[in-house]
């Protein structure tokens, strides 16, 4: 039987009610329902930092109000339910049982949300694959196939992978990640089927958003150096406006910690004062002292000064001055006379 919380009004309140509470949250309400001993069985299957993350959580439950409870276990029974109706008839079958129980919109938000949480799962069983055994299977997929794939999985491993695919590959995957604007259930699931045989084409639904400049940016940090230069400079040949878009999220002016402290000096001798008093006007606390510890005591204070006293500055002069110093970041990075850690993959060492 299914619990009934398909009722309008009461349906809405319970969505409102789920949105307010994160997947940890419900984890560890559904651990304490499961009591003591179901719970070890559940932890002993999880990660070290997992179980860490949700007994933090469980400590917490005192802040979570009983009415949230109830929408969680609710929510976790439902779904249950319609797992259970999938594996004895498959999707047709569960649709089908909970519109008679619950009505055909409750029943659609449920095997919608089952649909995400197998396709989620489908495409994190990726992060588990050892690059370089995707990397064989992808050599001889489509560029489609590979943007696809690459566009759902991790931006770290996601960079590995493309740095190991042919140059001329590169760039076309490259290119088709960034233009990338929303694809269907069925083709990700025609996709999964390729790669993944345990996740099946499940129902259709709403478009899924992935891809994007922002996407691509993230895969290009990780990839090496060679893979990075090789790729940029081929889009800037046949897509300018694409490359340069791709290049200002490849760096953004928070990642000036990522900078080390003879990195920071030398790019300080690039800077104009007054640019630099208006880039920080809207940076935070931790990047202005980036810039502080980095120069003498006297020029420190003459900066917090100019700061202090230049008054209100629009946000477009802000981001203005701040993109600046992010193009003067890429530009001695590519001339060799910056580093930028925590970046994907190593540079080239000759002794």
């Amino acid at each position: 039987m299914v619990h009934n919380i398909a009722d309008g009004e009461g349906n809405e309140r319970y969505s409102k009610l789920l949105a307010t509470v994160t997947g940890a949250q419900k984890a560890a309400i559904v651990m304490v329902a499961l009591g003591s001993e179901s719970s070890t069985m559940v932890l002993k299957h999880l990660k070290e930092d997992e179980v860490e993350r949700l007994t933090t959580e469980i400590a917490r439950l005192e802040s979570v109000s009983p009415e949230i409870r109830e929408a969680v276990l609710d929510e976790f029974s439902t779904l249950s339910v319609a797992y259970q109706y999938i594996s004895q008839g498959g999707t047709d079958y569960a649709r089908k049982i909970l519109e008679e129980a619950l009505g055909p919109r409750r029943a659609k938000e449920i095997m919608q949300r089952v649909y995400e949480q197998i396709r989620t799962t489908g495409f994190n069983l990726l992060e588990e694959v050892d690059p370089s055994q995707l990397v064989n299977f992808m050599r001889n997929e489509h560029p489609q196939t590979i943007s696809l794939l690459l566009a759902h999985m991790g931006s770290e491993q996601a960079g590995k992978i493309l740095s190991e695919l042919p140059q001329e590959v590169q760039v076309d995957v490259a290119s088709r990640i960034a233009t990338m604007e929303s694809v269907s259930p069925s083709t990700l699931n025609l996709v999964e089927e390729v790669l993944l045989e345990q996740v099946k084409t499940l129902f259709g639904g709403d478009v899924s958003e992935i891809g994007g400049f922002k996407s691509v940016a993230e895969i290009l940090n990780n990839v090496d150096r060679a893979a990075e230069k090789n790729i940029l400079e081929n889009l800037e040949r046949e897509s300018p406006d694409l490359a340069t878009e791709i290049k200002n999220l490849m760096f953004v002016f928070e990642d000036i910690l990522l900078l080390d402290d003879s990195s920071m000096r030398r790019l300080m001798k690039e800077i104009d004062s007054k640019n630099l008093a208006t880039a920080l006007k809207g940076g935070s606390e931790e990047i202005q002292e980036k810039f502080f510890n980095n120069m003498s005591s006297r020029a420190g204070d003459m900066l917090r000064e100019e700061i202090e006293f230049m008054g209100p500055v629009r946000l477009k002069d802000v981001e203005e001055a701040q993109q600046q110093i992010v193009d003067k970041v890429r530009q001695l990075e590519e001339e060799g006379e910056i580093f930028i850690s925590g970046r994907g993959g190593e540079d080239e060492i000759i002794v």
